[in-house]
């Protein structure tokens, strides 16, 4: 079961609770399910009885107790515990787990993480004559867009050199575009990068120009040097190309071993391979399925700077697992291997995802 799944199932347990007379209250649209916090367990936690409360005039904690039973018993959840205020922390069987999330991520390949659709959101993002405000409202509008919201971009100013160096662009210059009125309407306006070092940053180029000014929080004075483009672990950015380019390399490689990753639900009894394989690495499962979560919420809050932190924890999680895809010496091409292939190519599908949101290029060769 994946975040995504995960986050349905909750509120499919809402409904259930609706028609059953225990609740009242309207269903919502979204559940946020998240790693447990302090005090919390299993594998994720959901604060649904808390927002709940108040519509339905009755404690968290006596909400998230009506919801538990509807949660129990579903396929894939092995366990269900409240704890705090109202909080429900869901524990997942691991082989459901390991192979829904991997099994998403090459079925969605780079839009792993995307809403089906359009959600009917019209937002408006505005940024002055500021080369960072336009680079993070460009980024922000992808977030946006790839969690189905219908966004326009406006600046009150636009140089030529921002598009033709750092591949920028905005929908109009000097006035918000014309279209739908919009529901949300915001400035985008982090600190800016003093006018005496944007040729530097521009010198940088369009990839390593770009992360420097969407990697800090907008609320952090970006770096404009060259350790951008050092390719040494040093560099947050080399390390994400990196990983990705080295989970392509892996699937070339297996090619020219005569194996690939095992399709759909990786073949029978591949749940125990999927989990011997990753024994020693649960890091990088962990992080593929957070990916969902970070990139709903880089969007609501308009940080790209989150999905730039977390391509770094994707990579750090996968660096020192890559080297364990391929046979070594004389071994052949098993169960296991075609699993952490399948695992090597969901991590170069959300690096490649992430990164394209991002405006970032991925390479397959470094």
């Amino acid at each position: 079961m994946t975040p995504v799944e995960l986050s349905r199932t909750v509120l499919h347990a809402v409904r259930r609770a609706v028609e059953a007379g225990e609740l009242s209250v309207a269903v919502p649209t979204r559940a946020v399910v998240a790693p447990p916090g302090p005090g919390g367990c299993g594998d994720y936690a959901t604060g649904i009885a808390l927002q709940l409360a108040r519509p339905a005039g009755q404690p968290p904690r006596r909400v998230a107790e009506v919801l538990r039973p509807h949660l129990l018993g579903v396929e894939g959840i092995t366990d269900v515990v409240l704890t705090g205020p109202g909080f429900i922390n869901i524990r997942l069987d691991g082989a459901a787990s390991a192979v829904g999330v991997v099994g998403e991520v090459l079925r969605r390949g780079e839009r792993y993480g995307y809403a089906e659709g359009p959600d009917g959101r019209v937002v408006r993002l505005h940024c002055p004559h500021d080369l960072r405000a336009v680079v993070v409202a460009e980024a922000t509008a992808r977030l946006l867009r790839s969690q189905g919201a219908l966004v326009r971009v406006s600046a009150e100013g636009f140089e030529p050199a921002w598009a033709s160096v750092l591949g920028a662009g905005v929908d109009a210059v000097g006035v918000a575009p014309a279209g739908p009125p919009a529901e949300l309407s915001l400035d985008v306006r982090p600190v800016p990068v003093p006018a005496s070092a944007s040729g530097e940053l521009l010198a940088l180029g369009r990839d390593a120009g770009r992360w420097a000014l969407l990697h800090p929080a907008a609320h952090d004075l970006p770096r404009t040097g060259e350790e951008h483009l050092v390719q040494r672990e040093s560099n947050p950015l080399f390390r994400v190309r990196y990983a990705h380019a080295r989970a392509r390399a892996a699937a070339r490689n297996a090619a020219d071993l005569g194996f690939t990753a095992a399709p759909g639900p990786l073949g029978a009894g591949a749940e125990q391979d999927l989990l011997a394989a990753l024994a020693d690495h649960p890091r990088v499962l962990a992080a593929l399925a957070d990916h969902p979560r970070v990139l709903a919420a880089a969007a609501d809050h308009r940080a790209p700077d989150r999905l730039a932190r977390h391509l770094v924890t994707v990579a750090d999680a996968a660096l020192p697992f890559l080297p364990t895809v391929l046979p070594r010496g004389g071994e052949k091409p098993s169960a296991a291997h075609r699993a952490r292939l399948a695992l090597a190519e969901a991590v170069g599908a959300v690096l490649a995802g992430g990164l394209a949101l991002l405006g970032i290029d991925a390479p397959d060769h470094l």
